[in-house]
């Protein structure tokens, strides 16, 4: 355990300094090639549970210390000893002998360990006293910052709390069947011959009971099924594809959607991404379902000027950057990396992109606005801002069950999307 407490104060660390969690875990492997496939597990899960449930973590310490610690790294070991007493399986004593034996490797004297130890302690004597302390304060409670709590709380009063514990749980695993190989239920028999229950959702979505390496999943290797939530499985549906249509799917990375919209009809695809990293996940995903595509792009969707050939798209995905506000259970470090003043850099980004996109369809075609958040300023006020500057755009209605004015809200089942269907006229 002390390996991995290690690693793992060591990834928390970075990331609460800027960093990416996902690439910070990536260099961690790299940087400790001998690590076995269960303390990488390990390693994953304590630094996804801290940055989880910071917010609490962080009102936790703050009541235990009687001055601030400004060491870092021993914050960061104290942060995630709290969350291995709080949310793991682990003895206490345990986590508590394991922390000041990291300590003391990280060069901590013996007043030191001796902090480590009295503060460990004292959590588990008095915990629920203090976890009804930490509560009283809304970054506390929700483990959001207190800005992005104030913002859904004015903009879904009657849902923001649902909201912000369905940010905190761990996200759902859900599959697409490619239904050009194989139907729906005869995949569902396939897993639970398998031993793996799932549920079917209301798109035809497939979420497992118990989540599962993908080299497990029947026929993965071979296109049989993609992952992918359920909230994004609309996507492609939405956006009303026919053979013989000439599509543009920008922004596509990593090729979820992209590989729907080729599963539903035989089409003239163009797949744009101006990150030449992430386009090549799409041609990995791409070749796993034996699906060839008229052209792959690594280009800026703000400048068709740069990438187009002129000729008018029937259809066009815009699945747009965005805070990403709506999948931070997939991704907890988003909540403490991000600041209100981004939303305002992703709308104008936005706003530029869906306006250089227009010009590229075709009179009669129609695109699908996409983001994964769930905030105002990147969906709704940004589709009506659109409207109100282009007399050819018309928004198309949308009864998708569970969505309300486009904005899908994260639970249970799927994680946060927004889709606005325009036809031009």
């Amino acid at each position: 355990m002390i390996k991995t407490q290690q690693v793992a104060v060591a990834t928390v660390d970075k990331v609460l300094a800027g960093a990416s969690l996902t690439a910070e875990l990536q260099v961690s492997w790299r940087a400790n090639p001998a690590l076995s496939n269960q303390q990488r597990g390990a390693i994953q899960d304590l630094s996804y549970g801290v940055l989880r449930f910071y917010g609490q973590l962080d009102a936790l310490l703050k009541l235990l210390l009687k001055k601030p610690l400004y060491d870092k790294r021993l914050r960061c070991l104290l942060l995630v000893s709290l969350y291995q007493l709080q949310y793991s399986k682990a003895p206490p004593y345990a986590v508590v002998d394991h922390a000041v034996s990291t300590a003391r490797f990280m060069g901590g004297n013996k007043g030191i360990q001796g902090l480590i130890n009295a503060i460990l302690r004292n959590f588990i004597r008095q915990r629920t006293t203090l976890l009804e302390q930490a509560a009283l304060d809304d970054e506390g409670r929700y483990s959001h910052p207190q800005w992005w709590i104030d913002k859904l709380r004015l903009q879904y009063p009657q849902s923001y709390q649902a909201v912000l514990e369905a940010d905190n749980q761990h996200p759902p695993m859900t599959l697409r069947v490619n239904r050009r190989q194989i139907g729906v239920d005869e995949y569902r028999e396939l897993l639970e011959t398998a031993g793996m229950p799932v549920q079917l959702l209301w798109n035809n979505a497939l979420k497992l009971r118990q989540p599962v390496g993908v080299e497990k999943l029947p026929g993965f290797a071979d296109g049989l099924v993609t992952i992918q939530d359920a909230g994004a499985q609309l996507a492609a549906p939405l956006l009303d594809v026919h053979d013989g249509m000439r599509v543009l799917d920008a922004c596509a990375a990593p090729g979820g959607k992209t590989t729907h919209l080729m599963e539903l009809a035989q089409v003239a695809l163009t797949v744009l991404d101006n990150d030449a990293e992430r386009l090549a996940r799409v041609e990995q995903n791409l070749d796993r379902l034996k699906i060839k595509v008229n052209h792959l792009i690594c280009d800026d969707a703000a400048y068709p000027s740069q990438w187009w050939d002129g000729k008018p798209f029937d259809r066009i995905l815009a699945d747009v950057p965005c805070s990403a506000s709506g999948v931070v259970r997939r991704h907890p470090d988003i909540k403490w990396l991000r600041r209100e003043r981004d939303l305002l850099k992703f709308s104008a980004s936005q706003q530029v992109i869906l306006n250089a996109l227009w010009q590229t369809l075709s009179k009669g075609g129609k695109l699908l606005y996409v983001t994964c958040s769930v905030f105002a300023e990147e969906n709704r006020w940004q589709v009506e801002d659109f409207l109100y500057h282009h007399s050819d755009a018309r928004q198309l209605p949308l009864t998708q069950v569970g969505m309300i004015d486009g904005q899908l809200l994260p639970d249970s089942q799927h994680d946060g999307f927004f889709y606005t269907l325009l036809h031009k006229t």
